[in-house]
């Protein structure tokens, strides 16, 4: 019997056929992560490099119209950086359409109809990265299986996961890092030191910091994806991946600890907690134990990749894995501890942990499996409350701008007179990188008896963002919190105070009444204000000292064959009196105009030589001590002096002990435990190599520079090695003060300078400084008295030591949190200059560059080089 089928039902059967057997056929032509890197993810001993990882994705986007990348960026080192979307076909092709949509609700763009409408019809938007720490290193491998996954897969939840949302992955957030330590992972195999991590910073300049730049945007690989979250796509959940699991843990999760900052939405709350649950609900049904929650980390702390968010409206979420390294482990089930984490018990008693993990084999494929996990719990709860979220970005951002109407602020103001311009632009670009939206007054207007110039800046608190503009330019009241009655304090996650303007030395003023004032929306970031070009000058081009553009322009010319001196004296010119401390450069082969046009600064032309003493500088040469102990100080030191072009070498604990040091103006201990920069790491942690710090012959060979008139530096807790290995009259007035008793975790500091003081020329005679944990000077006097009485004999020669900075002797606490710091630190020192030999040591009892975020002290360091460069 011979079947007759018309072409036309041929062709049909064949589309019907094709469209039945694409799935299978996609998943086929897709290439999977163990045909490109010859091993499955999570491996016990296995990792990819970038270069294979991003081998892999780029096939991955290649192959599968389910995937589609974009480059965002390049890294400092140079390496790319991408995003990849994942959805479903149909949603790639329209991803202009679900980019605005999330632009309209988050920005509050649309009304409530409108806003109704638009989360019915769009996808909701998921951020999700790895590879942020770098010695965490199962989220940068678990990335390349969760793109491979949520392409291929065809079970039902997957295919609606891909219709409802659209996936944000960023894969490895910090490339550099992760060659870092994949590098010394696999030169270490097989070693005592296999599980060890490098002696150097895994980010060239913040190493473990670069989850603490998310406001300040210092650096690019920040800044590339902050314009991803903040000022393009809006994601409604960020899910960033981490590995510091508690011991006998598997899974760290929401919700989390308190406090709670009460800037923050409180659906915010609600919804980090709810995300947590699902996670919690889903490790439970699959059978895999040990997720903990409510486990040290806040919800109060603006910086970090999971908690801008919140500020933003958006739902933050960090995990934290167990188990970093490819290397095997095993947990012995009969050493199980009745309690983890702090107290939590484990017998599955407790609400936050009720499924304990006993113990057994541990494999790094583990952490891959409940990374993977917590994703899919995360990404099938958008999918499922896509329309949800979606309209709650809406609401909470219309809250805001509500609230500004009833509780205020109308708008701040960042005027054009102020003590440093060039910081006060950088501060409207830190707002303006983070997503807040900046008017630029196009006509001059008056406040309260304050005049403004056309060209300021306002910035109207009525805007979706609110929460996020207020909280980095109002001072922070962090709660009192004690782990127990009359114990010693709750340590906040990370720091307690950041106000920005406080930091950078910027007057911000805040407007409570509405009032009119003609402003325009300032698109992109803004440049410094501009000035006109300089007249020809005879003799050279006076500088204030008030700003730090002025450094980067002298240190420039001077590298440019110029000249540079510093008054000594203040100079008046016509009118004007020009305080001591003043830069005069002449340019060599600098172009000015190209300095003037960069920076915004104000060249002076000077005609002849002024009739005031000047002290002429050469170009500095400074010296950065760097240990092997890997030291996120240091890195920050190092990325001022290259953004203020210093001319600078690193220095390690060889090269203190051997090399030639009479060569540098002034050396830089940034700050690091006593022990740890005169020991080092042992034999017992790191290859010989990496091994020792500077020990006696290092400590003998700083003091003999130094005596021979050099300039030394150091900073908070490197100044007790120096007065240590010195023998300074000097002591650390904190030193032995329990916390109980004194107490100040990451706040801001009221402290008074001497402004006459060559190394205080150009600050304000009242700053903000950065003090985490940091300490106070005390200056050793003679004793006369003993066995209960007084002696009567001579006076003994004075300590040479001058006092620079003194913490204020009331209301010290600008913003943050403090305990006992007027018995502890009032009054006292906070930045000593002591003679020693024919040079001299110049000690901080804080931190000035911290960060790279207290501008306001930035001069303190550049004056000291200045002063060691000194002819």
């Amino acid at each position: 019997m011979i079947l007759k089928i018309s072409n036309y039902k041929v062709a049909v059967l064949a589309v019907v056929m094709a469209l039945l057997w694409a799935p299978i056929t996609m998943a086929q032509n897709v290439p999977s992560p163990k045909e490109v890197y010859g091993f499955n993810v999570g491996d016990d001993y296995k990792l990819a490099d970038y270069a294979q990882i991003e081998d892999y994705l780029n096939k991955l986007d290649a192959t599968s119209n389910r995937v589609q990348k974009i480059e965002i960026g390049t890294t400092v080192l140079g390496r790319k950086m991408y995003v990849f979307f994942i959805s479903s076909e149909e949603n790639l092709k329209q991803l202009d359409k679900w980019k605005d949509i999330s632009t309209k609700l988050a920005r509050v763009q649309v009304d409530e109809e409108e806003a109704l409408r638009l989360s019915e019809e769009g996808k909701a938007i998921v951020w999700i990265d790895g590879g942020m720490h770098s010695t965490e290193l199962a989220h940068g491998q678990m990335t390349s299986e969760l793109a491979y996954t949520l392409a291929t897969s065809e079970s039902t939840e997957m295919k609606k996961i891909r219709e409802n949302v659209i996936t944000l992955l960023m894969p490895v957030m910090n490339p550099d890092g992760l060659d870092i330590v994949v590098d010394w992972y696999k030169k270490n195999l097989g070693t005592a030191y296999e599980t060890s991590r490098p002696p150097i910073l895994y980010h060239y300049y913040m190493g473990h910091d670069n989850n603490r730049d998310w406001f300040m945007n210092t650096m690019p690989e920040t800044y590339n994806v902050t314009k991803i979250l903040y000022n393009e796509w809006y994601p409604q959940i960020v899910y960033n991946h981490h590995q510091s699991s508690p011991s006998w843990t598997k899974i760290s999760l929401p919700p989390y600890a308190d406090p709670v900052n009460p800037k923050i939405h409180p659906a915010i709350t609600a919804a980090v907690s709810e995300v947590g649950s699902a996670m919690t609900k889903r490790f439970s049904l699959e059978n895999m134990p040990g997720a903990i929650a409510d486990n040290f980390y806040t919800m109060f702390w603006n910086g970090g990749g999971r908690t801008v968010p919140y500020y933003h409206n958006m739902i933050g979420i960090l995990t934290e894995t167990g188990h970093t390294t490819p290397t095997p482990r095993f947990y012995d089930p009969k050493k199980l501890p009745k309690t983890v984490a702090g107290g939590t018990p484990t017998d599955g008693t407790d609400i936050m942990y009720p499924d304990p993990w006993k113990g057994g084999e541990s494999h790094f494929r583990d952490a891959v499996d409940y990374m993977l996990t917590a994703t899919w719990a995360t990404l099938d709860l958008a999918a499922d409350r896509k329309s949800n979220y979606l309209h709650n970005i809406y609401k909470m951002g219309a809250s805001a701008i509500e609230k500004a109407k009833t509780e205020g602020p109308y708008a701040y103001v960042i005027g054009k007179d102020q003590w440093d311009s060039f910081e006060s632009v950088n501060l409207v670009n830190v707002l303006l990188r983070g997503g807040i939206e900046v008017e630029k007054a196009t006509k001059s207007f008056e406040v309260n008896d304050t005049k403004y110039e056309a060209g300021s800046y306002v910035i109207y608190g009525g805007q979706a963002f609110r929460p996020y503009l207020m909280d980095l330019l109002e001072k922070q009241n962090y709660p009192t919190r004690f782990q127990y009655p009359g114990g010693p304090p709750d340590t906040p996650y990370d720091l307690a105070g950041w106000t920005l303007p406080l930091q950078m030395g910027v007057a911000v003023d805040r407007i409570s009444k509405e009032m009119e004032i003609s402003t325009e929306k300032v698109d992109g970031l803004v440049p410094y204000y501009e000035q006109d070009a300089p007249k020809k000058a005879s003799f050279g081009y006076l500088l204030s000292a008030n700003t730090n553009a002025s450094v980067v322009a002298t240190n420039k010319i001077l590298k440019a064959g110029g000249t540079a001196y510093r008054t000594k004296s203040d100079l008046k010119l016509g009118k004007t009196t020009h305080p001591a401390g003043s830069y005069i450069v002449s340019g060599g082969t600098a172009d000015i105009d190209e300095l003037v046009a960069t920076y915004g600064l104000e060249f002076i032309p000077l005609s002849a030589k002024p009739k005031v003493e000047l002290t002429k500088i050469h170009t500095p040469k400074v010296g950065l001590y760097k240990s092997w102990v890997s030291n996120m100080d240091e890195g920050w030191t190092r990325f001022v002096m290259d953004e203020y072009a210093f001319e600078t070498d690193t220095l390690h604990d060889r090269d203190i002990q051997t090399a030639d040091l009479s060569k540098y103006d002034v050396l830089i201990l940034p700050s690091q435990r006593v022990r740890s920069l005169l020991h080092g790491h042992t034999t017992l942690s790191m290859p010989e190599k990496f091994t020792g710090g500077l020990g006696l012959e290092g400590s003998l060979a700083l003091s003999n520079y130094v005596k021979n008139g050099g300039t030394l530096i150091a900073f908070d807790e490197a100044s007790n090695f120096v007065i240590e290995q010195f023998g300074l009259p000097l002591k650390d007035a904190t030193d032995g003060a329990s916390s109980k008793q004194f107490f100040i975790p990451g706040s801001l500091i009221k402290t008074g300078f001497d402004t006459s003081h060559p190394l205080a020329f150009g600050m304000q005679d009242t700053v903000a400084v950065s003090f985490n944990k940091s300490r106070a000077f005390e200056i050793i006097k003679q004793r006369k008295k003993g066995e209960g009485g007084t002696e009567d004999i001579l006076d003994a020669p004075a300590p040479e030591i001058e006092v620079i900075a003194n913490y204020a002797d009331k209301d010290l606490l600008m913003s943050g949190w403090a305990m006992g710091e007027k018995k502890y630190i009032a009054k006292k020192p906070a930045m000593v200059k002591a003679k020693y030999g024919k040079g001299s040591v110049v000690l901080f009892a804080f931190r000035p560059q911290f960060r790279a975020q207290p501008r306001g002290t930035y001069k303190l360091i550049f004056n000291t080089i200045y002063e060691g460069a000194a002819e």
